[in-house]
């Protein structure tokens, strides 16, 4: 419940952050983001692309990489 809240509030800083750098809200961000919130293990780009194609979600390796690029830029 707890992670709920606290994922839900992540979910929504992100949000702001992309409607006030005029940026897109796709289902592949929010799917990354969701994806990295779930993980407690240390990953880079490639490994997060791999494992998401795995998963079969639908992103693309640019999608990935400009995704955490946006969130490093969120803090």
């Amino acid at each position: 419940m707890k992670e709920e809240v606290a994922f839900s509030e992540i979910r929504k800083l992100f949000t702001e952050y992309l409607k006030a750098h005029l940026h897109r809200k796709t289902p592949e961000r929010y799917a990354i983001l969701e994806e990295i919130y779930r993980r407690t293990d240390h990953f880079d780009a490639e490994a997060l692309y791999i494992h998401m194609k795995n998963q079969n979600y639908r992103v693309s390796r640019a999608t990935v990489y400009n995704t955490l690029e946006l969130l490093v830029s969120c803090d």
